[in-house]
């Protein structure tokens, strides 16, 4: 099944889009920039305040006496 849409024939054209992206050209940089990216945001995130590993502990919350039944008359 051949599509074509406005003149275009994207199984026999297809070809061009990866003459512009090419994998062995852009992947490794496009890999180390969504790497800084994420190292930038963990940089932020820790660096709130009340966050990171300096965070304090939970406040342990201490659980309710149990109510004990009535006993059955």
């Amino acid at each position: 099944m051949n599509i074509e849409f406005m003149g275009y024939k994207p199984l026999e054209q297809d070809y061009r889009f990866w003459l512009v992206v090419n994998p062995a050209t852009w992947l490794i940089p496009t890999l180390l920039a969504v790497l800084v990216v994420a190292l930038l945001v963990h940089v932020v995130a820790f660096s709130l305040p009340g966050q990171g590993w300096s965070a304090p502990a939970p406040v342990a919350v201490e659980a309710a006496p149990a109510v004990e039944a009535a006993p059955a008359q």
